[in-house]
């Protein structure tokens, strides 16, 4: 190579160094934070280091800086292999700021597993700027899809593994974590995510961890009195709305995930009542006691016969004795015990304009807005469908996660035991693994029992 070559070379080799570092300087969703160093005392008396990366931006197009930030730990000797927990903090669909890890819930034993930990912020039904709300449906979604490229686009240059991001929320955030499962990258969201400045990359996740999720709310009044029909003061006036769950079950074209039965308006009840069986059987199997006012039955089985009585031929039958086996469950007594627990929510539960829900499909006034029925706008239509992953886990454009681990607590009555029943078996019937069940006398929250929670994980791993 002659002298005039060797300096052209070194000359373009110096220019694309230089545009190069130019563009990572200029790159406002490149990870340059700095980190700091932190500790966590664990409830079992462990101590766990780990590195702080906090208030992240990761959108260039930032219209909220209370919310759009994220939070990103490091625990010590993690590699880039990592999983990477991303837990939400959404509650009622209101706005959450990005967290620091919690050494009760799941983000403080992630990071005790070795795990990453991603605790993003996301716009609400209450974020406000400049007068105007910025957190209606479906900004708060977008922001955590966001949240999720931001992490894939710098997957190479933090610690964790993007291929292997698990999300985690509760109630409104369960409704999150299942619509990060089940709608990547679908063409719905990519012009809102494009001229929000997200990172050019996908946003599918490897596993999704919903906790008593408030979701398919479109059909949750539904299916809300469907249920609670016969605790109802009136049944009759709710009679028409529940009848018209019949019709919506029919719809789904929903199978038995055992028997690949057709699940119908005939058989449905059937259905739901196994799962709560199921919740039951592993209460008693766990040495749980079930009193008979909750309207169980279990397996009886008769004893021998006594031999006969001294002084005459006469036979005693002994009396039956239960077993440890399920066998049915009144549905209305076991009902009638869940209110007695807590008062059912008003009529209709979800779609009152006193609801965050209808709060959330509101104005950027703070005007909230019905969203069930007829008369709704296009626009507000299309917001409502993009709100709900029934409408994507068999849509072959949204790629959905295929490891599930949804819980919905047998007392909670904050949504009904239909709306986490269909979405696990629609989930089913499409080929993901789901780990589902009504965890025992369990009301309206999340993260809990973290030893089933984390062998789930470390299985599916």
């Amino acid at each position: 190579m002659n002298i005039e070559l060797m300096k052209s070379y070194f000359m373009t080799l110096l220019l694309t160094t230089t545009l190069s570092c130019a563009t990572a300087k200029n790159d406002p969703l490149r990870f340059q934070a700095q980190g700091e160093s932190k500790e966590l005392a664990m409830p079992d008396g462990q101590t766990v280091k780990y590195t702080a990366y906090t208030g992240i931006r990761y959108v260039k197009n930032v219209e909220d800086t209370t919310y759009q930030t994220l939070n990103f730990f490091v625990p010590e000797g993690a590699t880039q292999q990592a999983p990477i927990l991303l837990r939400t903090y959404v509650g009622g669909y209101m706005a959450a700021k990005a967290k620091m890890p919690t050494a009760t819930d799941a983000t403080g034993r992630a990071l005790q597993e070795g795990m990453c930990v991603c605790i993003p912020g996301s716009r609400g039904n209450n974020s406000v700027q400049g007068g105007r709300y910025t957190g209606k449906a479906p900004q708060g979604l977008l922001d955590l899809k966001a949240a999720v490229r931001y992490l894939r686009y710098n997957d190479k240059r933090m610690a964790g593994s993007a291929e292997r991001i698990i999300t985690d929320g509760t109630s409104a955030g369960g409704a999150m974590s299942a619509l990060l499962g089940s709608t990547a990258n679908h063409p719905d969201y990519e012009s809102y995510l494009s001229r929000m400045g997200a990172a050019k990359a996908r946003d599918n996740v490897y596993a999704s961890v919903c906790y008593c999720p408030i979701t398919d709310l479109d059909h949750a009044d539904m299916a809300y009195e469907w249920l609670y029909m016969h605790q109802r003061e009136d049944a009759e006036a709710v009679r028409p709305m529940a009848r018209q769950f019949d019709q919506y079950i029919n719809s789904l074209h929903l199978r038995h995930p055992k028997t690949g039965e057709q699940l119908t308006s005939e058989n449905y009840l059937e259905y739901v009542k196994s799962w709560l069986m199921a919740s039951a059987q592993r209460f008693v199997a766990e040495g749980g006691e079930i009193d008979d006012s909750l309207g169980f039955e279990f397996v009886m089985f008769f004893p021998p016969t006594p031999a006969a009585r001294p002084g005459g031929p006469r036979y005693i039958r002994a009396k039956p004795q239960k077993t440890d086996i399920v066998a049915d469950v009144d549905m209305e007594r076991y009902l009638d015990y869940v209110v007695s627990r807590q008062p059912l929510k008003v009529t209709p539960a979800f779609d009152n304009l006193s609801s965050p829900e209808c709060g959330v499909f509101g104005d950027a006034e703070g005007n909230p807005a019905h969203f069930t029925g007829s008369g709704l706008s296009a626009e507000l239509q299309k917001r409502v469908r993009m709100m709900n992953p029934m409408n994507y886990i068999a849509d072959p454009k949204a790629q959905k996660a295929q490891y599930w681990y949804i819980r919905h607590g047998a007392i909670d009555r904050d949504i009904s035991f239909p709306i986490p029943v269909n979405l696990a078996t629609k989930l089913m019937n499409e080929g993901r693994q789901v780990d589902f069940a009504l965890p025992w006398n369990r009301a309206h929250r999340g993260d809990y029992n973290l030893d089933d929670l984390f062998r789930w994980i470390h299985s599916i791993l």
